[in-house]
Protein backbone atom coordinates (compact mmCIF):
# COMPACT_ATOMS: atom_id res chain seq x y z
CA UNK A 1 0.00 0.00 0.00
CA UNK A 2 1.47 3.27 -1.03
CA UNK A 3 2.21 5.20 2.37
CA UNK A 4 2.19 9.21 3.10
CA UNK A 5 5.58 9.66 4.29
CA UNK A 6 5.36 12.22 7.28
CA UNK A 7 7.73 10.84 9.44
CA UNK A 8 9.80 14.10 9.43
CA UNK A 9 7.01 15.91 10.21
CA UNK A 10 5.56 14.25 12.97
CA UNK A 11 8.30 14.51 15.44
CA UNK A 12 8.23 18.65 14.77
CA UNK A 13 4.50 18.64 16.20
CA UNK A 14 4.40 16.72 18.86
CA UNK A 15 7.36 19.04 19.81
CA UNK A 16 4.86 21.68 19.63
CA UNK A 17 2.02 19.88 21.06
CA UNK A 18 0.24 19.39 17.67
CA UNK A 19 -1.60 16.85 15.51
CA UNK A 20 -1.67 17.47 11.71
CA UNK A 21 -4.24 15.06 9.22
CA UNK A 22 -2.17 11.76 9.24
CA UNK A 23 0.22 13.15 12.53
CA UNK A 24 -1.27 10.98 15.31
CA UNK A 25 -4.26 10.68 17.57
CA UNK A 26 -5.82 13.22 19.17
CA UNK A 27 -6.59 14.30 23.09
CA UNK A 28 -9.00 12.51 25.03
CA UNK A 29 -11.12 8.96 24.28
CA UNK A 30 -12.46 8.84 21.27
CA UNK A 31 -16.32 9.11 21.46
CA UNK A 32 -18.23 6.22 19.31
CA UNK A 33 -21.58 4.65 18.54
CA UNK A 34 -22.47 1.28 19.88
CA UNK A 35 -21.28 0.54 16.03
CA UNK A 36 -17.76 1.91 17.13
CA UNK A 37 -18.15 4.41 14.25
CA UNK A 38 -17.41 7.45 15.07
CA UNK A 39 -14.73 9.29 16.57
CA UNK A 40 -14.63 12.74 18.18
CA UNK A 41 -12.19 15.04 16.95
CA UNK A 42 -11.73 16.51 20.29
CA UNK A 43 -14.19 15.03 22.83
CA UNK A 44 -12.54 16.83 25.86
CA UNK A 45 -15.09 19.81 25.10
CA UNK A 46 -16.68 20.91 28.36
CA UNK A 47 -16.04 17.30 30.30
CA UNK A 48 -19.83 17.18 30.53
CA UNK A 49 -21.29 13.73 30.30
CA UNK A 50 -23.44 13.09 27.54
CA UNK A 51 -26.78 11.25 26.85
CA UNK A 52 -26.27 7.55 25.73
CA UNK A 53 -28.63 8.21 21.93
CA UNK A 54 -26.35 5.40 20.31
CA UNK A 55 -25.01 7.66 17.63
CA UNK A 56 -22.50 10.34 17.63
CA UNK A 57 -22.66 13.70 15.94
CA UNK A 58 -19.46 15.94 15.93
CA UNK A 59 -19.61 19.40 14.83
CA UNK A 60 -16.09 20.84 14.15
CA UNK A 61 -16.54 24.23 15.48
CA UNK A 62 -13.98 27.26 14.51
CA UNK A 63 -11.87 29.15 16.96
CA UNK A 64 -13.51 31.92 16.92
CA UNK A 65 -11.74 33.49 19.79
CA UNK A 66 -11.96 37.15 20.83
CA UNK A 67 -8.46 37.01 22.11
CA UNK A 68 -8.05 40.09 23.77
CA UNK A 69 -5.20 39.52 25.27
CA UNK A 70 -2.44 41.82 24.06
CA UNK A 71 0.52 39.69 24.06
CA UNK A 72 1.09 39.06 20.40
CA UNK A 73 3.69 36.20 20.94
CA UNK A 74 1.65 34.04 23.70
CA UNK A 75 -1.75 35.17 21.93
CA UNK A 76 -3.13 32.97 25.75
CA UNK A 77 -6.58 33.28 24.98
CA UNK A 78 -9.10 34.26 27.55
CA UNK A 79 -12.41 32.83 25.83
CA UNK A 80 -14.26 29.73 26.38
CA UNK A 81 -11.84 27.14 24.19
CA UNK A 82 -11.62 24.66 26.37
CA UNK A 83 -8.87 22.62 25.19
CA UNK A 84 -7.33 25.34 23.09
CA UNK A 85 -4.09 24.97 25.78
CA UNK A 86 -3.17 21.42 25.01
CA UNK A 87 -4.71 20.31 21.82
CA UNK A 88 -4.08 23.59 19.86
CA UNK A 89 -3.97 22.01 15.98
CA UNK A 90 -7.15 19.69 16.45
CA UNK A 91 -9.58 18.24 14.39
CA UNK A 92 -10.51 20.28 10.89
CA UNK A 93 -11.70 23.17 13.59
CA UNK A 94 -11.54 23.77 17.36
CA UNK A 95 -13.66 21.49 18.76
CA UNK A 96 -14.24 22.94 22.08
CA UNK A 97 -17.21 23.50 24.12
CA UNK A 98 -19.74 23.64 21.60
CA UNK A 99 -19.44 20.47 20.12
CA UNK A 100 -22.06 18.03 19.65
CA UNK A 101 -21.24 15.07 21.35
CA UNK A 102 -24.27 13.32 21.97
CA UNK A 103 -22.13 9.94 22.65
CA UNK A 104 -23.44 6.47 22.54
CA UNK A 105 -22.31 3.14 24.28
CA UNK A 106 -18.39 3.15 23.03
CA UNK A 107 -19.36 -0.66 23.23
CA UNK A 108 -18.05 -3.83 25.29
CA UNK A 109 -14.81 -3.57 26.70
CA UNK A 110 -12.62 -5.67 28.38
CA UNK A 111 -10.99 -6.00 32.15
CA UNK A 112 -8.60 -3.21 31.22
CA UNK A 113 -11.19 -0.50 30.08
CA UNK A 114 -10.06 -0.47 26.80
CA UNK A 115 -13.12 -0.73 23.97
CA UNK A 116 -13.03 -4.25 22.10
CA UNK A 117 -12.63 -3.88 18.32
CA UNK A 118 -15.90 -4.30 16.43
CA UNK A 119 -14.87 -5.72 12.86
CA UNK A 120 -17.69 -7.20 11.98
CA UNK A 121 -20.37 -3.63 11.79
CA UNK A 122 -19.84 -2.33 8.17
CA UNK A 123 -19.80 1.65 9.46
CA UNK A 124 -21.57 4.46 7.55
CA UNK A 125 -20.68 8.23 8.05
CA UNK A 126 -22.69 11.60 6.75
CA UNK A 127 -20.31 14.31 6.08
CA UNK A 128 -20.98 18.00 5.60
CA UNK A 129 -18.93 21.31 4.98
CA UNK A 130 -20.26 24.64 5.38
CA UNK A 131 -21.59 26.16 2.49
CA UNK A 132 -19.11 25.51 -1.03
CA UNK A 133 -18.49 29.56 -1.15
CA UNK A 134 -18.18 29.91 2.95
CA UNK A 135 -14.42 31.45 2.93
CA UNK A 136 -13.79 34.49 4.87
CA UNK A 137 -11.51 32.83 7.45
CA UNK A 138 -8.50 32.51 5.46
CA UNK A 139 -8.93 36.05 4.04
CA UNK A 140 -9.17 37.30 7.02
CA UNK A 141 -5.94 35.05 8.21
CA UNK A 142 -3.85 35.99 5.02
CA UNK A 143 -4.79 40.20 5.74
CA UNK A 144 -4.07 39.66 9.38
CA UNK A 145 -0.36 38.68 8.57
CA UNK A 146 0.69 40.08 5.28
CA UNK A 147 -0.83 43.09 5.97
CA UNK A 148 0.32 44.24 9.37
CA UNK A 149 -2.58 43.87 11.63
CA UNK A 150 -0.93 43.55 15.24
CA UNK A 151 -1.80 39.84 16.14
CA UNK A 152 -3.80 36.81 14.21
CA UNK A 153 -4.96 36.43 17.75
CA UNK A 154 -8.97 38.00 17.02
CA UNK A 155 -8.73 35.68 13.67
CA UNK A 156 -11.28 32.79 13.51
CA UNK A 157 -9.51 29.47 12.01
CA UNK A 158 -12.00 27.67 10.46
CA UNK A 159 -10.24 24.61 8.55
CA UNK A 160 -13.12 23.97 6.45
CA UNK A 161 -12.97 27.38 4.70
CA UNK A 162 -9.47 26.85 3.81
CA UNK A 163 -10.93 23.83 1.10
CA UNK A 164 -13.18 26.07 0.19
CA UNK A 165 -11.26 29.15 -0.88
CA UNK A 166 -8.33 27.11 -2.21
CA UNK A 167 -8.93 25.85 -5.95
CA UNK A 168 -8.74 21.64 -6.44
CA UNK A 169 -9.10 20.94 -10.26
CA UNK A 170 -11.49 17.74 -9.91
CA UNK A 171 -13.25 16.57 -12.90
CA UNK A 172 -16.14 18.86 -13.87
CA UNK A 173 -19.27 16.91 -13.38
CA UNK A 174 -22.07 16.50 -15.94
CA UNK A 175 -25.30 19.38 -16.02
CA UNK A 176 -27.55 19.04 -13.47
CA UNK A 177 -25.65 16.38 -11.80
CA UNK A 178 -22.69 16.10 -9.15
CA UNK A 179 -19.24 14.06 -9.63
CA UNK A 180 -17.58 12.38 -6.57
CA UNK A 181 -14.23 11.07 -6.69
CA UNK A 182 -11.92 10.21 -3.87
CA UNK A 183 -8.31 8.64 -2.81
CA UNK A 184 -6.41 7.59 -0.19
CA UNK A 185 -2.42 7.26 1.82
CA UNK A 186 -1.37 4.69 4.34
CA UNK A 187 0.26 7.05 6.69
CA UNK A 188 4.14 6.24 6.66
CA UNK A 189 5.04 3.72 9.82
CA UNK A 190 1.02 2.69 10.84
CA UNK A 191 -0.67 -0.35 10.28
CA UNK A 192 -4.08 1.28 10.12
CA UNK A 193 -4.63 5.06 9.56
CA UNK A 194 -5.05 6.21 6.47
CA UNK A 195 -5.72 10.21 4.85
CA UNK A 196 -8.45 10.01 2.46
CA UNK A 197 -9.95 13.19 0.06
CA UNK A 198 -13.35 12.92 -1.17
CA UNK A 199 -14.10 15.28 -3.91
CA UNK A 200 -17.66 16.89 -4.87
CA UNK A 201 -17.97 18.55 -8.43
CA UNK A 202 -20.47 20.62 -9.73
CA UNK A 203 -20.78 21.36 -13.72
CA UNK A 204 -18.86 24.09 -15.40
CA UNK A 205 -20.91 27.03 -16.26
CA UNK A 206 -19.86 30.27 -17.64
CA UNK A 207 -21.47 33.50 -16.90
CA UNK A 208 -23.15 33.76 -20.16
CA UNK A 209 -24.83 30.57 -19.80
CA UNK A 210 -25.96 30.90 -16.11
CA UNK A 211 -30.00 31.42 -15.18
CA UNK A 212 -31.10 35.48 -15.00
CA UNK A 213 -30.49 36.03 -11.63
CA UNK A 214 -32.67 38.02 -9.14
CA UNK A 215 -30.44 39.87 -6.60
CA UNK A 216 -31.06 42.12 -3.86
CA UNK A 217 -27.85 44.18 -1.79
CA UNK A 218 -29.09 44.78 1.58
CA UNK A 219 -26.13 47.32 1.85
CA UNK A 220 -25.18 48.78 6.06
CA UNK A 221 -24.89 52.27 5.83
CA UNK A 222 -24.30 53.11 9.59
CA UNK A 223 -21.56 55.31 11.22
CA UNK A 224 -19.87 52.40 11.99
CA UNK A 225 -19.02 51.64 8.32
CA UNK A 226 -16.88 55.13 7.53
CA UNK A 227 -14.19 54.57 5.79
CA UNK A 228 -12.31 50.97 5.01
CA UNK A 229 -16.20 49.05 5.33
CA UNK A 230 -17.52 51.79 3.14
CA UNK A 231 -15.13 51.89 0.71
CA UNK A 232 -14.71 47.94 0.54
CA UNK A 233 -19.18 48.15 0.30
CA UNK A 234 -18.68 50.39 -2.83
CA UNK A 235 -16.16 48.18 -4.20
CA UNK A 236 -17.88 44.45 -3.72
CA UNK A 237 -20.81 46.22 -5.30
CA UNK A 238 -19.20 47.91 -8.30
CA UNK A 239 -17.68 44.19 -8.88
CA UNK A 240 -21.29 42.71 -8.97
CA UNK A 241 -22.51 45.33 -11.20
CA UNK A 242 -19.23 44.44 -13.55
CA UNK A 243 -20.50 40.64 -13.55
CA UNK A 244 -24.47 41.34 -14.11
CA UNK A 245 -25.64 40.88 -17.93
CA UNK A 246 -29.03 42.23 -20.07
CA UNK A 247 -31.76 40.15 -17.86
CA UNK A 248 -30.99 40.21 -14.22
CA UNK A 249 -33.07 42.33 -11.49
CA UNK A 250 -31.38 44.33 -8.56
CA UNK A 251 -33.05 45.57 -5.41
CA UNK A 252 -31.22 47.74 -3.61
CA UNK A 253 -31.87 48.18 0.38
CA UNK A 254 -29.65 50.62 2.45
CA UNK A 255 -30.68 50.79 5.93
CA UNK A 256 -28.95 52.13 9.40
CA UNK A 257 -31.70 52.26 12.10
CA UNK A 258 -34.26 52.70 9.18
CA UNK A 259 -34.33 50.99 6.16
CA UNK A 260 -34.55 52.92 2.26
CA UNK A 261 -35.54 51.39 -1.07
CA UNK A 262 -32.92 52.91 -3.13
CA UNK A 263 -33.67 50.47 -6.33
CA UNK A 264 -37.02 47.69 -6.75
CA UNK A 265 -36.91 45.57 -9.26
CA UNK A 266 -34.51 47.41 -11.49
CA UNK A 267 -33.86 45.67 -14.54
CA UNK A 268 -30.47 46.05 -15.64
CA UNK A 269 -28.78 46.65 -19.11
CA UNK A 270 -25.97 44.76 -18.85
CA UNK A 271 -22.70 44.86 -16.84
CA UNK A 272 -21.55 48.35 -15.00
CA UNK A 273 -25.35 49.80 -15.77
CA UNK A 274 -24.98 53.07 -14.76
CA UNK A 275 -28.64 53.09 -12.76
CA UNK A 276 -27.12 50.80 -10.76
CA UNK A 277 -23.52 52.03 -10.27
CA UNK A 278 -25.13 55.75 -9.48
CA UNK A 279 -27.10 54.60 -6.33
CA UNK A 280 -24.12 52.29 -4.93
CA UNK A 281 -21.54 56.05 -5.35
CA UNK A 282 -24.13 57.50 -3.50
CA UNK A 283 -23.75 55.56 -0.34
CA UNK A 284 -22.81 57.46 2.81
CA UNK A 285 -22.30 56.67 6.37
CA UNK A 286 -24.44 57.53 9.04
CA UNK A 287 -26.34 56.58 11.81
CA UNK A 288 -27.16 53.42 14.05
CA UNK A 289 -27.52 49.72 13.12
CA UNK A 290 -29.95 47.99 12.88
CA UNK A 291 -28.62 44.46 11.16
CA UNK A 292 -32.23 42.56 11.81
CA UNK A 293 -34.03 45.02 10.42
CA UNK A 294 -32.21 45.39 7.41
CA UNK A 295 -32.39 41.68 6.73
CA UNK A 296 -36.23 41.68 7.52
CA UNK A 297 -36.98 44.21 4.83
CA UNK A 298 -34.04 42.99 2.10
CA UNK A 299 -36.13 39.62 2.39
CA UNK A 300 -39.28 41.17 2.35
CA UNK A 301 -38.16 42.52 -0.93
CA UNK A 302 -36.57 39.32 -2.38
CA UNK A 303 -39.59 37.31 -1.91
CA UNK A 304 -41.94 40.20 -3.49
CA UNK A 305 -39.11 39.64 -6.76
CA UNK A 306 -38.90 35.55 -6.28
CA UNK A 307 -39.03 34.05 -9.42
CA UNK A 308 -38.86 30.55 -10.07
CA UNK A 309 -37.01 30.33 -13.31
CA UNK A 310 -34.22 32.51 -11.15
CA UNK A 311 -31.37 32.34 -9.22
CA UNK A 312 -32.57 34.50 -6.26
CA UNK A 313 -29.91 35.51 -3.88
CA UNK A 314 -29.86 38.15 -1.09
CA UNK A 315 -26.14 40.26 -1.02
CA UNK A 316 -25.36 41.46 2.99
CA UNK A 317 -22.84 44.15 2.81
CA UNK A 318 -22.42 44.80 6.38
CA UNK A 319 -19.30 45.04 9.55
CA UNK A 320 -21.61 42.94 11.47
CA UNK A 321 -21.97 45.63 13.67
CA UNK A 322 -25.63 45.25 15.01
CA UNK A 323 -26.10 47.63 17.93
CA UNK A 324 -29.52 48.97 17.32
CA UNK A 325 -33.08 47.11 17.42
CA UNK A 326 -33.51 43.81 17.64
CA UNK A 327 -29.98 42.16 17.88
CA UNK A 328 -30.44 39.04 19.67
CA UNK A 329 -28.33 36.30 17.09
CA UNK A 330 -31.44 34.11 16.59
CA UNK A 331 -33.87 36.50 15.81
CA UNK A 332 -31.42 37.43 13.07
CA UNK A 333 -30.43 33.63 12.01
CA UNK A 334 -34.78 33.43 11.47
CA UNK A 335 -35.03 36.54 9.84
CA UNK A 336 -31.62 35.61 7.19
CA UNK A 337 -33.11 31.80 7.13
CA UNK A 338 -37.14 31.72 6.79
CA UNK A 339 -36.52 31.90 3.03
CA UNK A 340 -34.60 29.18 2.60
CA UNK A 341 -36.72 26.51 1.42
CA UNK A 342 -38.14 28.88 -0.79
CA UNK A 343 -34.91 28.78 -2.97
CA UNK A 344 -33.46 32.66 -1.55
CA UNK A 345 -29.79 32.13 -0.72
CA UNK A 346 -27.79 34.26 1.46
CA UNK A 347 -24.28 35.58 0.40
CA UNK A 348 -22.44 37.63 3.31
CA UNK A 349 -19.94 40.39 2.58
CA UNK A 350 -17.63 41.44 5.51
CA UNK A 351 -16.26 44.81 5.35
CA UNK A 352 -14.26 46.16 8.05
CA UNK A 353 -10.89 46.45 9.75
CA UNK A 354 -8.46 44.25 12.11
CA UNK A 355 -10.10 44.24 15.71
CA UNK A 356 -13.75 46.04 14.73
CA UNK A 357 -15.04 43.06 11.91
CA UNK A 358 -17.56 40.96 14.07
CA UNK A 359 -17.17 37.45 12.25
CA UNK A 360 -19.30 35.45 14.43
CA UNK A 361 -22.56 37.11 13.79
CA UNK A 362 -21.77 37.60 9.86
CA UNK A 363 -20.98 33.92 9.91
CA UNK A 364 -24.37 33.02 11.92
CA UNK A 365 -26.46 34.69 9.45
CA UNK A 366 -25.11 33.60 6.85
CA UNK A 367 -24.70 30.03 7.85
CA UNK A 368 -28.59 30.56 9.01
CA UNK A 369 -29.00 31.87 5.49
CA UNK A 370 -28.39 29.01 3.47
CA UNK A 371 -25.40 30.92 2.07
CA UNK A 372 -21.90 31.62 1.75
CA UNK A 373 -19.46 34.15 3.90
CA UNK A 374 -16.76 36.12 2.13
CA UNK A 375 -14.33 38.69 3.52
CA UNK A 376 -13.26 41.54 1.75
CA UNK A 377 -10.10 43.57 2.73
CA UNK A 378 -9.21 45.08 -0.55
CA UNK A 379 -10.09 45.58 -3.87
CA UNK A 380 -8.43 43.21 -5.43
CA UNK A 381 -10.26 40.53 -2.99
CA UNK A 382 -13.37 42.40 -4.01
CA UNK A 383 -12.65 41.66 -8.11
CA UNK A 384 -11.56 38.02 -7.43
CA UNK A 385 -14.79 37.05 -5.38
CA UNK A 386 -17.07 39.19 -7.32
CA UNK A 387 -15.50 39.33 -10.55
CA UNK A 388 -13.58 35.90 -11.30
CA UNK A 389 -15.84 34.30 -9.09
CA UNK A 390 -19.11 35.42 -9.60
CA UNK A 391 -20.32 32.61 -11.14
CA UNK A 392 -18.88 30.32 -8.06
CA UNK A 393 -19.91 32.35 -5.61
CA UNK A 394 -23.50 34.18 -6.76
CA UNK A 395 -24.77 30.59 -8.23
CA UNK A 396 -25.94 27.05 -7.16
CA UNK A 397 -25.21 24.08 -8.80
CA UNK A 398 -27.47 21.70 -6.20
CA UNK A 399 -28.57 22.46 -2.56
CA UNK A 400 -28.81 20.24 0.38
CA UNK A 401 -25.57 18.23 -0.59
CA UNK A 402 -25.04 15.61 1.69
CA UNK A 403 -22.45 13.45 1.39
CA UNK A 404 -22.41 9.49 2.81
CA UNK A 405 -19.21 7.28 3.24
CA UNK A 406 -18.96 3.87 3.66
CA UNK A 407 -16.23 1.42 5.13
CA UNK A 408 -15.36 -1.53 5.88
CA UNK A 409 -16.04 -2.85 9.56
CA UNK A 410 -13.57 -1.44 12.23
CA UNK A 411 -13.27 2.26 10.73
CA UNK A 412 -13.47 5.65 12.21
CA UNK A 413 -12.60 9.07 11.66
CA UNK A 414 -9.74 10.40 13.90
CA UNK A 415 -9.20 13.76 11.84
CA UNK A 416 -11.75 15.93 9.40
CA UNK A 417 -11.27 18.59 7.78
CA UNK A 418 -15.51 19.23 7.52
CA UNK A 419 -17.89 21.23 9.44
CA UNK A 420 -19.85 18.25 10.90
CA UNK A 421 -20.33 14.38 10.63
CA UNK A 422 -22.23 11.73 12.56
CA UNK A 423 -23.92 8.11 11.76
CA UNK A 424 -27.17 9.57 11.84
CA UNK A 425 -27.56 11.40 9.01
CA UNK A 426 -30.60 13.69 10.89
CA UNK A 427 -27.70 15.27 13.20
CA UNK A 428 -25.86 16.92 10.31
CA UNK A 429 -26.55 20.00 7.67
CA UNK A 430 -26.93 19.88 4.24
CA UNK A 431 -25.40 22.47 2.21
CA UNK A 432 -25.21 24.25 -0.79
CA UNK A 433 -22.30 23.55 -3.88
CA UNK A 434 -21.98 25.89 -6.54
CA UNK A 435 -20.71 26.07 -9.77
CA UNK A 436 -17.39 25.33 -11.09
CA UNK A 437 -16.58 24.18 -7.89
CA UNK A 438 -15.87 21.35 -5.41
CA UNK A 439 -15.99 20.24 -1.95
CA UNK A 440 -13.40 18.51 -0.34
CA UNK A 441 -12.85 16.57 2.44
CA UNK A 442 -9.76 15.74 3.85
CA UNK A 443 -9.65 13.03 6.79
CA UNK A 444 -7.44 10.44 8.63
CA UNK A 445 -9.15 7.41 9.41
CA UNK A 446 -7.90 4.46 11.42
CA UNK A 447 -9.38 1.02 11.37
CA UNK A 448 -8.68 -1.40 14.42
CA UNK A 449 -8.70 -4.51 11.87
CA UNK A 450 -5.70 -3.64 9.65
CA UNK A 451 -5.58 -7.59 9.07
CA UNK A 452 -8.51 -7.47 7.58
CA UNK A 453 -7.62 -5.15 4.13
CA UNK A 454 -7.19 -6.43 1.15
CA UNK A 455 -6.69 -4.46 -2.09
CA UNK A 456 -10.08 -5.72 -3.15
CA UNK A 457 -11.76 -4.03 0.00
CA UNK A 458 -14.47 -1.60 -1.26
CA UNK A 459 -15.24 2.26 0.29
CA UNK A 460 -18.42 3.84 -1.17
CA UNK A 461 -18.83 7.64 -1.48
CA UNK A 462 -22.11 8.99 -1.96
CA UNK A 463 -23.56 12.47 -2.88
CA UNK A 464 -27.20 13.33 -2.00
CA UNK A 465 -28.75 16.03 -3.04
CA UNK A 466 -31.31 18.47 -4.72
CA UNK A 467 -32.05 20.78 -7.68
CA UNK A 468 -31.34 24.01 -7.09
CA UNK A 469 -34.58 25.00 -8.79
CA UNK A 470 -37.14 22.48 -9.02
CA UNK A 471 -35.69 20.54 -5.59
CA UNK A 472 -36.04 16.91 -7.10
CA UNK A 473 -33.65 14.62 -5.11
CA UNK A 474 -30.82 12.75 -6.76
CA UNK A 475 -28.10 10.81 -6.20
CA UNK A 476 -24.87 9.92 -7.52
CA UNK A 477 -22.28 7.46 -5.97
CA UNK A 478 -18.83 5.83 -6.48
CA UNK A 479 -17.98 2.64 -5.44
CA UNK A 480 -13.92 2.01 -5.21
CA UNK A 481 -11.73 -0.67 -3.62
CA UNK A 482 -8.54 0.03 -1.44
CA UNK A 483 -6.09 -1.22 -4.98
CA UNK A 484 -8.15 2.01 -6.34
CA UNK A 485 -7.95 4.57 -3.95
CA UNK A 486 -4.58 4.17 -3.00
CA UNK A 487 -3.23 3.84 -6.51
CA UNK A 488 -4.94 7.03 -7.72
CA UNK A 489 -3.12 10.34 -8.63
CA UNK A 490 -1.98 11.83 -5.28
CA UNK A 491 -1.81 15.20 -6.23
CA UNK A 492 -4.87 16.93 -5.39
CA UNK A 493 -5.09 14.87 -1.92
CA UNK A 494 -1.34 16.15 -1.19
CA UNK A 495 -3.00 19.56 -2.09
CA UNK A 496 -5.72 19.10 0.53
CA UNK A 497 -3.52 17.88 3.03
CA UNK A 498 -1.14 21.59 3.12
CA UNK A 499 -3.97 23.52 3.14
CA UNK A 500 -5.09 21.53 6.00
CA UNK A 501 -1.90 21.76 7.76
CA UNK A 502 -1.72 25.50 7.09
CA UNK A 503 -4.77 25.91 8.56
CA UNK A 504 -4.21 23.77 11.75
CA UNK A 505 -1.13 25.54 12.28
CA UNK A 506 -2.32 28.77 12.26
CA UNK A 507 -4.35 27.54 14.67
CA UNK A 508 -1.44 26.31 16.83
CA UNK A 509 0.41 29.63 16.36
CA UNK A 510 -2.19 31.23 18.42
CA UNK A 511 -1.85 29.43 21.30
CA UNK A 512 2.00 28.60 21.31
CA UNK A 513 4.19 29.66 23.20
CA UNK A 514 7.41 31.90 20.84
CA UNK A 515 9.55 28.47 21.57
CA UNK A 516 7.18 26.09 19.92
CA UNK A 517 6.00 28.49 16.61
CA UNK A 518 9.03 27.91 14.76
CA UNK A 519 8.59 23.77 14.82
CA UNK A 520 5.04 24.47 13.74
CA UNK A 521 5.44 26.71 10.95
CA UNK A 522 8.66 24.31 9.55
CA UNK A 523 5.92 21.01 9.84
CA UNK A 524 3.80 23.46 7.33
CA UNK A 525 6.05 24.27 5.26
CA UNK A 526 7.36 21.01 4.85
CA UNK A 527 3.50 19.97 3.79
CA UNK A 528 3.32 22.55 1.33
CA UNK A 529 6.96 21.41 -0.17
CA UNK A 530 5.37 17.62 -0.25
CA UNK A 531 2.70 19.20 -2.06
CA UNK A 532 4.35 21.57 -4.23
CA UNK A 533 6.30 18.06 -5.94
CA UNK A 534 2.98 16.74 -7.47
CA UNK A 535 1.66 20.09 -8.28
CA UNK A 536 4.45 22.31 -9.62
CA UNK A 537 3.51 26.26 -10.28
CA UNK A 538 0.21 26.09 -7.71
CA UNK A 539 -0.49 29.73 -7.07
CA UNK A 540 -2.54 28.50 -3.61
CA UNK A 541 0.63 26.68 -2.62
CA UNK A 542 2.74 29.79 -3.70
CA UNK A 543 0.50 31.98 -1.57
CA UNK A 544 0.12 29.39 1.58
CA UNK A 545 4.21 29.43 2.01
CA UNK A 546 4.31 33.35 1.32
CA UNK A 547 1.93 33.28 4.64
CA UNK A 548 3.64 31.01 6.64
CA UNK A 549 7.39 32.47 5.79
CA UNK A 550 6.24 36.20 7.23
CA UNK A 551 5.25 34.18 10.48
Amino acid sequence: MRRLELTSILGLFILAGCNLPGMGGQEGEPATSDSGAISDGDSAGDGSASEDTGSTSTETDADTDADSDTDSDADSDSDADADTGSDPADTGGDTDSDTDSDTGDTGDTGDTGEEECDDTTEVTLYLSPDDSNSMSSPVQARTAILDGWSSISSVPIRTWEFLNYYDFDYAAADAGSLRVGASMVQVADSDGEFVMQIGVSSPALTNDDRLPMNITLVLDESGSMSGTPMDMLKASCEAIAGSLKEGDVVSMVTWDTSNATVLDSHAVSGADDSILLSAINGMAAGGGTDLNGGLQAGYAMAQKNYSSDRINRIVLVSDGGANAGVTDINLISEAAGASGEDGIYMVGVGVEEAGSYNDELMDEVTDAGKGASVFIPDEDEAEKIFGDRFVEVMDVAARDVQVRLDLPPGFEIVKFSGEEYSGDPSEVEPQHIAPNDSVVFNQTLSTCAPEDLTDDTVVTVTARFQDPVTFEAQEVSEELTFSELLGDDQALLQKGSAVYGYAEALKAYKVASSSERAAIITAALALVTAADESNPGDSDLAEIRQVLDAL
